[in-house]
């Protein structure tokens, strides 16, 4: 491989973990139908569509190297994903950093409310 073509192969590494952490999340976050919805909409907002995506990659990565199903790197990875995610969230309220934007769309707690 000549190092012209590693950026597209990282590009077309990202853009595919990124598709399936978003497709994990979709599965796992669905709007239940009842009082939680509004919950299960702030988590959405926050975890699909964002971010690089270079954990989940990263452990997809490693993965492979140990010949581990890509479908159980790939859950991992959105385990990984979701602390992180928590973590902004988290630190974008207003007792700690009170951003407004993440992502290039409004933070959680401006979208939704901070409780």
């Amino acid at each position: 491989m000549s190092l012209a073509s590693s950026p597209s192969l990282l590009n077309d590494s990202l853009t595919q973990i990124a598709a399936d952490i978003d497709q994990e999340f979709d599965a796992l976050l669905k709007l239940p139908g009842d009082a939680r919805d509004r919950l299960y909409a702030a988590m959405r907002h926050a975890a699909i569509g964002g971010g690089k995506r270079l954990r989940p990659l990263l452990v997809t990565a490693t993965a492979a190297l140990f010949h581990v199903d890509r479908a159980v790197a790939v859950r991992v990875g959105t385990a990984v994903e979701a602390i992180h995610v928590y973590s902004l969230v988290h630190d974008d309220l207003p007792c700690m950093d009170d951003d407004d934007m993440r992502r290039g769309k409004p933070t959680v707690h401006r979208a939704f409310d901070d409780a």
